[in-house]
């Protein structure tokens, strides 16, 4: 599925572009700071996402921004299909039915709501979501329960690292 420069209040959310990539950079390196001194130390200690990651998820369209004014002021991952991840949880899923995942949630916290618009386009998308965050990840968490995402349980990265899940799906509005 292709984005078609949906707009909303806060800014606009288009596919990533490859003139994208620097700026992506320096906001995903800015957001591991910010967790890491922010009492989330454990999440993207990895390096990741780098731009080899993203290249890979602009290549299979999934990467998108959030631009206001030609600024790009946050970016995520839309990912259509299954995600090896959420094979296994502890816990429940809401369902099983199709769905999509978001991931990669970033933005340069110079404009509030962007997470919110994130998850509020995500639903435009598809209307069976999930998402998971690092225990730690206070805000983030905060913002999932606030669009009305509902906690399901845990699941675990391919490392081993536990991730806190959510879901929203029509069904739980």
């Amino acid at each position: 599925m292709e984005a078609k420069g949906d707009t909303m209040a806060i800014g606009k959310v288009r596919l990533a572009r490859y003139d994208d990539l620097d700026t992506l950079e320096v906001i995903y390196t800015r957001a591991r700071q910010f967790m890491h001194t922010h009492g989330n130390p454990f999440q993207w200690n990895d390096g990741h996402p780098n731009r080899n990651d993203l290249m890979q998820n602009l290549e299979e369209k999934e990467l998108y921004v959030v631009e206001s004014n030609m600024e790009i002021l946050g970016s995520f991952v839309l990912h259509f299909g299954t995600d090896p991840t959420y094979e296994k949880i502890d816990g429940a899923w809401l369902n099983e039915e199709p769905y999509a995942a978001i991931h990669k949630v970033a933005s340069t916290q110079t404009q509030r709501g962007v997470g919110s618009l994130i998850l509020s386009y995500c639903k435009t998308r598809c209307q069976n979501l999930k998402i998971d965050t690092h225990a730690d990840n206070l805000p983030m968490q905060r913002c999932i329960q606030k669009n009305g995402f509902l906690y399901t349980g845990t699941i675990f990265l391919q490392n081993g690292d536990p991730r806190h899940a959510y879901q929203f799906s029509d069904e739980n509005k």
